[in-house]
């Protein structure tokens, strides 16, 4: 069963990579074609979809000019619908077969380690490549494979007129199979092959629409962004096996707790070893999960395709740093300066993007910079310890942020590619389903009462009040102002797109439902949106969870932090449903009862809006102290050092010399009869001169 569940979307990757090659070598028989003969602009443009978009006009045309790009008459690859269907159905056969294995192993405890075939030998360095299944890999399991499945069926419809749809469903399944890669690994090794595979797929799936500037750019800066957190946790694999000689985790498990106290010396400095392998660590989670100061990637990567942001940058490999310090959790226990340290990063992570994402006025930048802030949610909850409560808002957290994204492509498909929110309104009545569905993810994204995220989100916030690390009240303060952020920059979503009147007509006119492949996936999500809390509660936030996860998660002897959390003070108790109706109720007065706020507002605290609205300059500042730099010291040693210096004076200035002096011996060869006796006779007078005046001085 677990081979199936780990393969079946690798198998279902390779079926559609031959079909799009087929398709490929149908369409271009000759070879591939020439610059500028094939036109993916309507890809990142319009989404992907059949209706074509009139180009803007004013403003908005200067705004985002991309979505005046026209749609390719490309016709679609042969085989394009086998290859939706296989991978569909194989990724739907590996959910259902998740969640066997989930209530098999989370229910049953039959944990097993499945070894596949040894991988590296190397003297005495032995890694396997082995499925290490437990409760927190079958929880991982239902996540991506169900997200991933749903995300799939929404694309059949969503793509519906790329002509490239194997190719993308490729890099969907093969996605998937990374991830199950990075999930199931039983050594360290195996889960950087993950953590890179994610990696890789991401950049392609971002820069699916390769044509477009705009997504080239945004794929080369997520890989390199993540290339910084990942050297990070290269190194912390590196500390690891120099410090216990193994990279499986059973054993570097096992010998955790000898190393307790022993310094190593880095950089000049001596450090504790376990703070300091779970910081180079937990450097490669902040890349992969967008936290402060590596966060900058993940809302340039809209500009892939809207599928691609609910399933990788949501749901899925985002959440690779949550599981990452949930699996290392043995470590990280050993390490308190580490754990205060996740938990700052994750507390800040989950205000500083809340702040930016109220004046955000695309709907998936929107949507995208509420995932980084609920990743610092999850974060701030392993800082603290509380690894299956941050396990649990991963779990919920999955549904509605896909919901939130895939209800956001329909709403774009319906205005015909629009993202900006200040150009729709109105749309409650033209999209019904759509419109409910987003109300349910955003119930859900806000902590409303009974919905899951209102189980893992006041969880986190609790687990955070109680905690003894010395960050955690800076936690459990900076996650509470969020919860009002996010309720605010949530219905401010929902009014501008839903409510109020039409700022588009021609749009709004012309818009309607989506088609019934991508309605289904949306009320299966809303309904996870929902369902996924109340019902799993105990088993990740109660009395059952050391049951339930068994050996799968390491919490610190002597905690009763679970514990704890059901004594608090009502007020505690309350704060994060108070803040969340404070959120409420201030979108409700700003969009609904007085729209003219917002405007007023801005103007009167302009230098504000523009910090937020700039997304407090991260992008500028980077520019100025890196990327500038990197660029004047890249073109100094290419100018000078590589072409003046090494070519000038090295082989390309001696090949120069041998040139010239050939050249000019060339000019000696004129052909000419009276030349080359002239030339004979100035040698005979010239050695005849030698002779008279030499026999003389002699």
């Amino acid at each position: 069963m677990y081979h199936a569940i780990v393969f079946l979307p690798l198998l279902g990757a390779i079926i559609a990579a031959l079909i799009a090659l087929a398709g490929a070598r149908a369409r271009h028989p000759g070879g591939p074609p020439g610059i500028g003969a094939e036109n993916h602009a309507h890809g990142p443009v319009d989404e992907s979809h059949a209706r074509t978009a009139p180009a803007p006009h004013g403003a908005h045309a200067v705004l985002d000019a991309s979505h005046s790009e026209p749609e390719a008459l490309e016709p679609p690859a042969a085989g394009s619908r086998s290859a939706e269907l296989v991978t569909t159905v194989f990724l739907f056969a590996a959910m259902l077969l998740s969640w066997l294995a989930f209530a098999d192993v989370g229910f049953g405890h039959h944990d097993s380690r499945v070894t596949l075939f040894p991988w590296i030998i190397s003297g005495e360095l032995k890694v396997d490549w082995a499925l290490r299944i437990d409760t927190l890999t079958a929880v991982m399991f239902v996540v991506v494979t169900t997200i991933s499945a749903f995300v799939h069926l929404y694309s059949i419809g969503y793509m519906e007129e790329d002509p490239h749809r194997p190719r993308f469903f490729s890099y969907l399944s093969l996605f998937t199979f990374a991830m199950l890669m990075l999930v199931t690994a039983d050594n360290l090794v195996q889960l950087f092959f993950g953590w890179e595979g994610v990696g890789l797929m991401s950049y392609l799936l971002i820069g699916f629409w390769y044509h477009k500037p705009e997504a080239n750019a945004a794929a080369i800066k997520a890989f390199i962004v993540n290339r910084v957190g990942d050297f990070g946790f290269s190194l912390g694999i590196f500390a690891a096996f120099m410090m216990t000689g193994a990279l499986d985790l059973d054993t570097v498990f096992a010998q955790a707790p000898a190393l307790t106290g022993k310094t190593i010396h880095f950089l000049s400095w001596d450090v504790d070893v376990l703070t300091l392998i779970c910081l180079l660590l937990f450097m490669g989670a902040m890349g992969k999960s967008a936290q402060f100061l590596l966060h900058t990637w993940l809302p340039d990567a809209m500009e892939g395709p809207t599928p691609v942001s609910a399933l990788i940058h949501a749901a899925t490999m985002v959440t690779a740093g949550v599981f990452m310090v949930a699996r290392l959790s043995p470590l990280f226990d050993l390490a308190p300066a580490a754990q205060a340290f996740v938990t700052f990063i994750g507390a800040t992570t989950a205000f500083f993007t809340a702040t930016i994402a109220l004046v955000q006025n695309d709907i998936k930048r929107i949507i995208a910079y509420s995932t980084c802030s609920q990743l610092g949610y999850m974060f701030v909850a392993m800082g603290t310890g509380a690894y299956s409560i941050g396990m649990f808002h991963l779990f919920t957290h999955a549904f509605f942020k896909a919901l939130l994204f895939l209800g956001s492509g329909s709403v774009i498909i319906a205005m015909h590619h629009e993202q900006d929110i200040r150009h729709m309104g109105g749309l409650k009545d033209k999209l019904p389903l759509t419109y409910w569905t987003m109300v349910i993810g955003t119930l859900a994204l806000t902590g409303f009462p009974l919905t899951a995220g209102y189980f893992s989100k006041d969880a986190i916030i609790e687990a955070a009040y109680v905690s003894s690390n010395p960050i955690a009240l800076y936690g459990f303060g900076a996650t509470v102002i969020a919860a009002a952020l996010t309720a605010f920059y949530s219905w401010r979503l929902i009014f501008l797109t839903f409510h109020g009147t039409p700022h588009d007509h021609h749009h709004y006119d012309a818009a309607r439902e989506s088609p019934l492949v991508m309605v289904l996936p949306l009320g299966f999500l809303a309904a996870g949106s929902i369902f996924a809390g109340y019902p799993f509660r105990e088993l990740f936030a109660g009395h059952d969870v050391a049951d339930f996860f068994g050996d799968s998660l390491k919490f610190a002897a002597g905690s009763h932090l679970l514990e704890e959390m059901h004594h608090i003070p009502l007020l505690i108790g309350m704060a994060p449903t108070v803040m969340m109706a404070i959120g409420f109720v201030v979108a409700w007065e700003f969009y609904i009862r007085r729209p003219e706020l917002p405007a007023e507002l801005a103007r009167q605290q302009e230098p504000l809006y523009k910090f937020l609205l700039n997304k407090w300059y991260f992008d500028e500042i980077y520019d100025f102290l890196i990327v500038r730099p990197t660029l004047w010291l890249a073109r100094a040693l290419w100018k000078y050092g590589d072409g003046w210096t090494i070519d000038g004076l090295g082989p390309d200035g001696i090949s120069a010399r041998v040139l010239d002096v050939t050249r000019g011996a060339v000019r000696l060869q004129t052909g000419y009869l009276y030349h080359y006796a002239f030339a004979m006779l100035i040698g005979v007078a010239a050695l005849i001169t030698w002779f008279m005046f030499g026999a003389r001085a002699g």
